[in-house]
């Protein structure tokens, strides 16, 4: 499928810049928000957004670093540095952002405005699901990839349904703690299903980084292609 991009900013939060991807021609499509890694907007997250449009969606990826001024992707090689952006955004920032790009979407014409799902990694990974259990009635589906520090406290609020992916050797994202959300999932009765691939780490999804496990990856995205097909398309 044709896809156009091109960058725009998204009010009323004051300017923040969104990659957009979305097929040609006039039909109208179901949004989804494509969240950035601790590392920013950068050429990995706008080319995920790509991959999504190019099977039916109007994919929007925010630049949750908007506020930090100029310099706001760093490289991979750049912990320290990213650590310190992602540290440098609120949770309430956060979900006001998420809120004004699902905004954005709704008054497209050629979005579905009723049809609103949100994928991210790393840093993009707890804010699907945070965004998800702060704006139940907006969002439809999450597909969070190896998110850390997930608010397992907040799972009663959610009420989209979820597909989680962990990689079994993360560094960041102790088992331990995979295995908590998967328990208060389960007993809060929530449409979810998590996966742990064996053998992968942190960032197995993505091709630009050292961790990238091709394997996980292709599987991880073909789950996702049937999980956003089976709540946003039908």
């Amino acid at each position: 499928m044709d896809v156009q991009t091109e960058m725009i900013e998204v009010p009323p939060s004051g300017g923040m810049t969104c990659f957009i991807a979305r097929p040609t021609g006039a039909a109208r499509a179901p949004g989804i928000l494509v969240i950035q890694e601790a590392f920013g907007l950068n050429g990995h997250i706008q080319d995920v957004a790509r991959r999504i449009a190019a099977e039916g969606y109007v994919a929007l990826a925010p630049d949750l670093y908007w506020r930090a001024g100029q310099r706001r992707t760093v490289g991979y090689d750049q912990i320290g540095e990213a650590i310190a952006l992602m540290q440098g955004v609120s949770d309430k920032d956060i979900v006001a952002d998420v809120g004004s790009a699902i905004g954005y979407l709704e008054r497209q014409p050629f979005v579905r405005s009723d049809r609103i799902g949100i994928t991210g990694f790393c840093m993009g990974g707890r804010v699907s699901y945070l965004a998800a259990c702060e704006l139940p009635e907006k969002i439809k589906a999450s597909a969070p990839f190896y998110g850390g520090g997930i608010p397992i406290d907040k799972t009663p609020k959610l009420r989209a349904p979820v597909l989680a992916f962990f990689g079994e050797k993360d560094a960041f994202i102790p088992l331990d703690s995979v295995e908590q959300l998967k328990d208060e999932l389960a007993r809060t009765g929530k449409q979810a299903e998590v996966i742990v691939y064996p053998g992968a780490d942190h960032g197995f999804f993505c091709d630009e980084r050292a961790s990238y496990q091709a394997e996980a990856a292709r599987d991880a995205w073909e789950r996702l292609k049937r999980f956003f097909a089976a709540h946003l398309q039908g």
